[in-house]
């Protein structure tokens, strides 16, 4: 048996379209918080991973205070943020992202600081 779920396209950049036994997969698309560099965040109990489905996406990373890395995401590619490395996620507004993570990942597990 199948289950078949689409992009709800809400408009929040971040929607939660599966959630089983610890584990979710969302869509990501445009919003503002997927745009300019300002904070990064980092995911204290949880690695993070993206794959670009279309449009563009830079991700930025950091470990520690060590100065931001830029990785422009490939189509079809598995890129994997492990957990405590700092992060931000840069979209183009056609882009589409899958992301998976632990289902129980949220502000009380992740930080968040200003870009440097």
């Amino acid at each position: 048996m199948i289950e078949v779920k689409e992009n709800p396209k809400n408009g929040s950049g971040f929607d939660t379209v599966h959630t089983f036994e610890g584990w979710k997969v969302a869509f990501i698309t445009y919003a503002e918080q997927y745009g300019e560099l300002k904070t990064v965040k980092r995911h204290t109990k949880t690695d993070e991973a993206f794959v670009l489905v279309k449009g563009e996406a830079t991700l930025f990373t950091a470990d520690g205070d060590e100065p931001l890395e830029k990785t422009a995401l490939q189509k079809e590619k598995l890129y994997i943020v492990k957990k405590n490395t700092w992060h931000h996620l840069r979209v183009s507004e056609d882009a589409l992202l899958i992301v998976v993570e632990n289902s129980d990942t949220s502000k009380e597990n992740t930080e968040s600081r200003t870009a440097r």
